[in-house]
């Protein structure tokens, strides 16, 4: 077969893209636990251990950086809460 008959009449191999977000979790596949992030922010959330585990790297670069204030321990422990009481489909939407 030629390349011309490969690539067919509109002059392109691939015919089927790929759909878009190809590559991240669709809407039935969950990447992120919520009692994960739940147990990260009670044990390590002053290190920002569950905002790494969220993909909030920035976020816990900051716990990291204040972790010497116990600042960021009392707002994981509190983030730890909002977390497990959070819907399902809520913490999902959020944090995928």
């Amino acid at each position: 077969m030629s390349q011309d008959a490969q690539r067919g009449m509109h002059g392109n191999v691939y015919r089927n893209p790929a759909p878009a977000g190809y590559g991240r979790p669709g809407p039935t596949s969950r990447s992120k636990s919520k009692i994960v992030a739940f147990l990260l922010a009670w044990f390590l959330g002053g290190f920002g251990a569950h905002k790494f585990y969220l993909d909030r790297v920035g976020q816990g670069i900051l716990y990291l950086l204040f972790c010497w204030t116990f600042i960021p321990m009392i707002i994981a422990f509190i983030e730890g809460i909002v977390y497990l009481t959070m819907s399902e489909e809520r913490f999902w939407e959020k944090y995928g």
